[in-house]
Protein backbone atom coordinates (compact mmCIF):
# COMPACT_ATOMS: atom_id res chain seq x y z
CA UNK A 1 0.00 0.00 0.00
CA UNK A 2 2.82 2.42 0.77
CA UNK A 3 3.88 2.30 -2.90
CA UNK A 4 0.43 3.22 -4.26
CA UNK A 5 -0.77 6.17 -2.16
CA UNK A 6 0.52 9.62 -1.32
CA UNK A 7 2.91 9.01 1.62
CA UNK A 8 1.88 12.27 3.29
CA UNK A 9 -1.85 11.48 3.24
CA UNK A 10 -1.01 7.95 4.42
CA UNK A 11 0.58 9.34 7.62
CA UNK A 12 -1.56 12.37 8.54
CA UNK A 13 -1.63 12.77 12.36
CA UNK A 14 -0.79 9.13 13.08
CA UNK A 15 2.31 9.84 15.18
CA UNK A 16 3.80 12.97 16.85
CA UNK A 17 6.27 13.33 13.95
CA UNK A 18 3.65 12.85 11.25
CA UNK A 19 2.60 15.71 8.89
CA UNK A 20 -0.13 18.16 9.91
CA UNK A 21 -3.31 18.91 7.99
CA UNK A 22 -2.83 21.66 5.42
CA UNK A 23 -6.48 22.74 5.86
CA UNK A 24 -8.07 22.87 9.29
CA UNK A 25 -11.77 23.80 9.36
CA UNK A 26 -15.28 22.36 9.47
CA UNK A 27 -18.25 23.04 7.18
CA UNK A 28 -21.60 21.40 6.49
CA UNK A 29 -22.34 19.80 3.13
CA UNK A 30 -23.85 22.99 1.67
CA UNK A 31 -20.65 25.04 2.16
CA UNK A 32 -17.96 22.37 2.01
CA UNK A 33 -17.46 22.39 -1.78
CA UNK A 34 -17.25 26.20 -1.90
CA UNK A 35 -14.66 26.37 0.87
CA UNK A 36 -12.65 23.54 -0.68
CA UNK A 37 -12.57 25.32 -4.04
CA UNK A 38 -11.64 28.55 -2.29
CA UNK A 39 -8.71 26.84 -0.55
CA UNK A 40 -7.52 25.55 -3.92
CA UNK A 41 -7.71 29.00 -5.53
CA UNK A 42 -5.89 30.62 -2.60
CA UNK A 43 -3.07 28.10 -2.81
CA UNK A 44 -2.77 28.44 -6.58
CA UNK A 45 -2.68 32.25 -6.34
CA UNK A 46 -0.09 32.32 -3.56
CA UNK A 47 2.04 29.67 -5.26
CA UNK A 48 2.12 31.71 -8.46
CA UNK A 49 2.67 35.07 -6.77
CA UNK A 50 5.28 33.92 -4.24
CA UNK A 51 7.08 31.30 -6.31
CA UNK A 52 10.43 33.07 -5.85
CA UNK A 53 10.07 32.89 -2.05
CA UNK A 54 10.42 29.09 -2.01
CA UNK A 55 7.05 28.00 -0.62
CA UNK A 56 7.25 24.77 1.36
CA UNK A 57 3.64 24.65 2.61
CA UNK A 58 0.49 26.78 2.90
CA UNK A 59 -1.71 25.99 5.89
CA UNK A 60 -5.26 27.35 6.09
CA UNK A 61 -7.25 27.58 9.33
CA UNK A 62 -10.80 28.92 9.34
CA UNK A 63 -13.25 30.10 11.96
CA UNK A 64 -16.60 31.91 11.63
CA UNK A 65 -15.29 35.33 10.59
CA UNK A 66 -11.57 34.76 10.38
CA UNK A 67 -9.15 32.93 8.14
CA UNK A 68 -5.56 32.28 9.15
CA UNK A 69 -2.89 31.59 6.54
CA UNK A 70 0.45 30.15 7.65
CA UNK A 71 3.07 30.46 4.92
CA UNK A 72 6.17 28.32 5.39
CA UNK A 73 8.83 29.67 3.04
CA UNK A 74 12.59 29.58 2.65
CA UNK A 75 12.89 33.33 1.97
CA UNK A 76 10.40 35.18 4.21
CA UNK A 77 11.79 38.60 3.31
CA UNK A 78 10.30 38.34 -0.20
CA UNK A 79 6.87 37.61 1.28
CA UNK A 80 6.86 40.40 3.85
CA UNK A 81 8.58 43.10 1.81
CA UNK A 82 9.83 46.46 3.06
CA UNK A 83 7.59 47.61 5.91
CA UNK A 84 5.15 44.77 5.25
CA UNK A 85 4.17 46.19 1.86
CA UNK A 86 4.22 42.85 0.00
CA UNK A 87 2.24 41.21 2.80
CA UNK A 88 -0.57 43.74 2.35
CA UNK A 89 -0.66 43.12 -1.40
CA UNK A 90 -0.89 39.38 -0.77
CA UNK A 91 -3.71 39.94 1.71
CA UNK A 92 -5.65 41.95 -0.87
CA UNK A 93 -5.22 39.15 -3.43
CA UNK A 94 -6.74 36.68 -0.95
CA UNK A 95 -9.59 39.11 -0.20
CA UNK A 96 -10.48 39.25 -3.91
CA UNK A 97 -10.84 35.47 -3.99
CA UNK A 98 -12.97 35.37 -0.84
CA UNK A 99 -15.21 38.26 -1.85
CA UNK A 100 -16.58 36.15 -4.72
CA UNK A 101 -18.10 33.74 -2.20
CA UNK A 102 -19.17 36.02 0.67
CA UNK A 103 -20.12 39.68 0.98
CA UNK A 104 -19.46 39.69 4.73
CA UNK A 105 -16.25 41.23 6.03
CA UNK A 106 -13.72 38.51 6.87
CA UNK A 107 -10.58 39.08 8.92
CA UNK A 108 -7.45 37.64 7.30
CA UNK A 109 -4.38 36.86 9.36
CA UNK A 110 -1.21 35.93 7.46
CA UNK A 111 1.75 34.47 9.35
CA UNK A 112 5.11 33.81 7.74
CA UNK A 113 7.42 31.09 9.04
CA UNK A 114 10.96 30.52 7.83
CA UNK A 115 12.09 27.11 6.61
CA UNK A 116 15.83 27.18 7.15
CA UNK A 117 17.21 24.09 5.40
CA UNK A 118 16.04 23.93 1.79
CA UNK A 119 17.73 20.54 1.29
CA UNK A 120 15.26 18.93 3.72
CA UNK A 121 12.10 19.83 1.80
CA UNK A 122 10.91 17.44 -0.91
CA UNK A 123 8.95 20.24 -2.62
CA UNK A 124 11.93 22.59 -2.89
CA UNK A 125 14.20 19.76 -4.07
CA UNK A 126 11.69 18.73 -6.77
CA UNK A 127 11.22 22.33 -7.93
CA UNK A 128 14.98 22.87 -8.14
CA UNK A 129 15.46 19.66 -10.16
CA UNK A 130 12.58 20.65 -12.46
CA UNK A 131 14.10 24.10 -13.04
CA UNK A 132 17.55 22.65 -13.79
CA UNK A 133 16.16 20.06 -16.20
CA UNK A 134 14.25 22.80 -18.03
CA UNK A 135 17.61 24.59 -18.43
CA UNK A 136 18.89 21.41 -20.15
CA UNK A 137 21.42 20.52 -17.50
CA UNK A 138 22.63 16.86 -17.36
CA UNK A 139 19.94 14.99 -15.45
CA UNK A 140 22.30 12.58 -13.67
CA UNK A 141 24.47 15.38 -12.34
CA UNK A 142 21.37 17.31 -11.20
CA UNK A 143 19.81 14.35 -9.37
CA UNK A 144 23.00 13.05 -7.77
CA UNK A 145 23.86 16.56 -6.55
CA UNK A 146 20.42 16.90 -4.94
CA UNK A 147 20.78 13.49 -3.25
CA UNK A 148 24.24 14.34 -1.90
CA UNK A 149 23.12 17.70 -0.47
CA UNK A 150 20.08 16.15 1.24
CA UNK A 151 22.11 13.38 2.86
CA UNK A 152 24.69 15.90 4.10
CA UNK A 153 21.86 18.05 5.51
CA UNK A 154 20.73 15.14 7.69
CA UNK A 155 18.15 13.15 5.73
CA UNK A 156 18.00 9.43 6.50
CA UNK A 157 17.18 8.56 2.92
CA UNK A 158 15.99 9.96 -0.38
CA UNK A 159 14.46 8.53 -3.55
CA UNK A 160 14.04 10.49 -6.78
CA UNK A 161 12.06 9.22 -9.78
CA UNK A 162 12.17 10.78 -13.24
CA UNK A 163 9.69 9.68 -15.90
CA UNK A 164 9.19 10.89 -19.44
CA UNK A 165 11.43 11.68 -22.40
CA UNK A 166 14.54 12.01 -20.27
CA UNK A 167 17.44 13.77 -21.96
CA UNK A 168 15.30 14.21 -25.10
CA UNK A 169 15.08 10.46 -25.84
CA UNK A 170 12.52 9.36 -28.43
CA UNK A 171 11.04 6.72 -26.11
CA UNK A 172 9.88 7.72 -22.65
CA UNK A 173 11.24 5.80 -19.69
CA UNK A 174 11.47 5.88 -15.92
CA UNK A 175 14.68 6.17 -13.91
CA UNK A 176 15.01 5.81 -10.13
CA UNK A 177 17.79 7.16 -7.92
CA UNK A 178 18.00 6.05 -4.31
CA UNK A 179 20.23 6.49 -1.29
CA UNK A 180 19.66 5.62 2.36
CA UNK A 181 16.39 4.24 3.74
CA UNK A 182 12.93 5.30 2.56
CA UNK A 183 10.45 2.90 4.26
CA UNK A 184 7.16 3.79 2.56
CA UNK A 185 5.17 1.06 4.32
CA UNK A 186 6.26 2.08 7.83
CA UNK A 187 3.67 4.55 9.12
CA UNK A 188 5.82 5.92 11.94
CA UNK A 189 8.50 7.04 9.46
CA UNK A 190 8.43 10.76 8.66
CA UNK A 191 8.29 10.86 4.84
CA UNK A 192 8.13 14.10 2.91
CA UNK A 193 6.90 13.80 -0.69
CA UNK A 194 6.45 16.08 -3.68
CA UNK A 195 5.85 15.73 -7.40
CA UNK A 196 6.56 18.53 -9.87
CA UNK A 197 6.16 18.51 -13.68
CA UNK A 198 9.02 19.81 -15.79
CA UNK A 199 8.27 21.17 -19.27
CA UNK A 200 11.23 20.61 -21.62
CA UNK A 201 11.57 20.98 -25.38
CA UNK A 202 10.83 17.27 -25.79
CA UNK A 203 7.75 17.29 -23.55
CA UNK A 204 6.96 16.89 -19.87
CA UNK A 205 9.21 15.06 -17.42
CA UNK A 206 7.68 14.05 -14.10
CA UNK A 207 9.83 14.58 -11.01
CA UNK A 208 8.97 12.72 -7.79
CA UNK A 209 10.93 13.11 -4.56
CA UNK A 210 10.56 10.92 -1.46
CA UNK A 211 12.52 12.19 1.55
CA UNK A 212 12.87 10.27 4.83
CA UNK A 213 13.44 12.70 7.70
CA UNK A 214 12.96 10.45 10.76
Amino acid sequence: MGQKVNPIAFRLKTTPNSPEWLSSWYADKTKYKDLLLEDYKIRQTLQKRLSSAGIVAIRIERSTKKIKLILIVSRPGLVIGRGGKELEVTKNEVLKIMSKRSTNKINIDIQVEEFRNTDLSAKLIAEKISWQLAKRMPYRRVVLSAIEKSMIAGAKGIKIILSGRINGAEISRKEKFHQGQVPLSTIKSHIDYAEVPCLTRSGYIGVKVYLCLA
